[in-house]
């Protein structure tokens, strides 16, 4: 077994609301030199510079998911996470069939945009990334399930873009692996309060970053784990077979 520092929601600048600084390659390079060994790319409805983070985690020796944050039909994000780029093309043809194909405007949402892994300008998305899909939060968790992957309800101490903002609650059974609190609810405390509403889910905190310093200093995740593939992150998140799960870490980064 071995212990990983791990982030599970990080933002591209593919995410019009995401800094410009935030290349696949720079957050990977961040992750390498602050020992976060394990990273998710996780672009609003968008996974087009996943290919970028995996090539240049390969680089740096950090693992790189392949996931997105999809808007469901209920206006709430969910966290989708794959094993492999094929995984995630085959999610994100099911996604593109779902859009709503309104243009974006960038000078209004910002821009979307498409890299390499050393940060070369590939495109420009022009389709509207922020806006809900045609998928709703059952079958988002089912067909993400149905590809192997697995589903962690974002944020959901929050009022707004919730499954528990949205909904109420969590069903239990709804098939979700996690939920995930945001850096302020878990420094408020908000885990005893949100247990019941979640489905009494296990709770995992990622850093939800848009710049890098939120990437840095952001929560992170401690995983135990024989490998990092999403089966073991399956009996981390259950404290399954030796494996285990700690959420809430914050460290003390400093900008180098």
């Amino acid at each position: 077994m071995r212990s990983i520092l791990a982030d599970f929601h990080i933002h591209t600048l593919l995410s019009p609301c995401a800094e410009i600084e935030m290349t696949p390659h720079h957050i990977v390079m961040r992750a390498a030199e602050f020992g976060i060994g394990a990273v998710a790319i996780t672009d609003h409805n968008a996974s087009a510079n996943a290919l970028a983070a995996v090539k240049a985690g390969e680089r740096y020796g950090v693992k790189v998911f392949p996931g997105m944050e999809v808007e469901c039909l209920e206006e709430a994000h969910i966290v989708v996470l794959f094993d492999t780029l094929k995984q995630l093309n085959a999610w994100q043809q099911l996604v593109d069939g779902k859009m709503n194909g309104l243009p974006n405007n960038a000078e209004k949402f910002g821009g979307q945009f498409v890299v390499d892994d050393d940060d070369n300008f590939i495109r420009e998305e022009q389709r509207m990334l922020l806006a809900p899909v045609g998928l709703t939060a059952a079958e988002v968790v089912r067909e993400a399930e149905r590809l192997g992957g697995m589903s962690i309800a974002a944020h959901i101490d929050r009022p707004s873009y919730s499954i528990v903002g949205q909904l109420g609650f969590i069903e239990p059974g709804f098939g979700f692996a996690a939920a995930e609190i945001s850096a302020a609810g878990w420094k408020n405390g908000m885990q005893s309060r949100l247990q019941r509403l979640a489905g009494y889910l296990p709770f995992v905190t990622s850093s939800d970053a848009h710049n890098i310093m939120d990437f840095v200093q952001g929560p992170k995740n401690i995983v135990t784990v024989e490998e990092l593939t999403i089966a073991e992150l399956k009996l981390a998140l259950n404290h399954s077979s030796g494996r285990s799960w700690r959420a809430g870490c914050f460290a003390d980064f400093q900008e180098k």
